[in-house]
C-alpha cells in the first residue's frame, strides 16, 4: 500500500461554476474558498502531513484587474478572520511563489500568518501565489552556483525542505499542468476530474485516496 505524504490541487472551475449559478465569477471563487476549508479538515482526519493548492498563478494577472482585486481580497479578508482558527487546527501555512510583487497589504498577512503558525506540525498547507513553475526552475538553476545538477535544483526550489506530491488533483475538465510544480509532478499520480472546484469533496478525496493506494509505484523500475 502507498504511503502518502503530499496531495496537490489545481482548483478549476470555480469562476465557471458562479456563473452556471447566475451570480458571477467571484460567488464561485468564495464558494472555492469554503471547498479548501472542507479538504484541509478532511485532510488532517486523514493524516495527510502535506497539502499545495494552486491559488493564483503568474499567468493570471492576464485576468480582469476587478477578479484579481476580488481574489486578493477574499485572501487577506479570510486570513484577517480565519488565522486564529487556523492556529489552533495546527495548520502550518507556507506561501511560494514570487510574494514580492503582490499587493503590500496581502503580503504583510500572509507572512504574519506563516509567522504565527510556522511552529505547527498537524498538517503544512502550501498556497502556490503568484507562481509559476518554468521561472522556478530557472531561478533554482540560478542559484546553483557551484554545479547544476539535480540535487542542487531540488535544494533551491520552493519545495526544498518537502516531499514531493504523491497525487495530483486537478477539477474542471481540463488536463494539464499549466505551469504548475512541472519538476515536482515528474513522478506524481495524476488524477483528473470533470466536478468543478466548488463541487469537489471529502468523498472524492477519499475515492481518490483509496485508489492511489492501489496503484503499482515502480519509479522507472519493474
Amino acid at each position: 500500500m502507498n504511503k502518502l505524504n503530499h496531495i496537490a490541487f489545481i482548483m478549476d472551475g470555480n469562476g465557471r461554476w458562479g456563473k452556471r449559478q447566475k451570480k458571477g465569477r467571484n460567488f464561485g471563487h468564495l464558494k472555492g474558498v469554503e471547498t479548501v476549508k472542507k479538504i484541509v479538515k478532511a485532510s488532517i482526519k486523514l493524516k495527510v502531513p502535506i497539502l499545495t493548492f494552486y491559488v493564483f498563478s503568474s499567468e493570471n494577472w492576464k485576468r480582469p484587474k476587478s477578479e484579481i482585486s476580488f481574489l486578493f481580497n477574499l485572501i487577506k479578508k479570510f486570513f484577517l478572520k480565519e488565522i486564529k482558527s487556523v492556529r489552533l487546527q495546527g495548520i502550518k501555512i507556507n506561501i511560494f511563489g514570487e510574494i514580492q510583487k503582490l499587493p503590500k497589504g496581502l503580503r504583510e498577512i500572509l507572512f504574519k500568518s506563516m509567522e504565527l503558525t510556522k511552529r505547527n506540525k498537524k498538517i503544512t498547507v502550501n498556497l502556490a501565489l503568484n507562481y509559476g513553475s518554468k521561472k522556478e526552475i530557472i531561478n533554482a538553476a540560478r542559484k546553483s552556483k557551484k554545479k547544476l545538477n539535480e540535487k542542487n535544483i531540488v535544494k533551491n526550489l520552493y519545495t526544498k525542505n518537502m516531499v514531493f506530491p504523491d497525487i495530483l488533483i486537478r477539477t474542471g475538465g481540463r488536463k494539464r499542468l499549466s505551469n504548475f510544480m512541472l519538476w515536482q509532478l515528474a513522478y506524481t499520480e495524476l488524477f483528473f476530474l470533470e466536478k468543478l472546484w466548488p463541487e469537489f469533496n471529502k468523498n472524492d478525496l477519499n475515492k481518490i485516496i483509496k485508489n492511489y493506494k492501489k496503484i503499482k509505484r515502480n519509479f522507472g523500475s519493474i
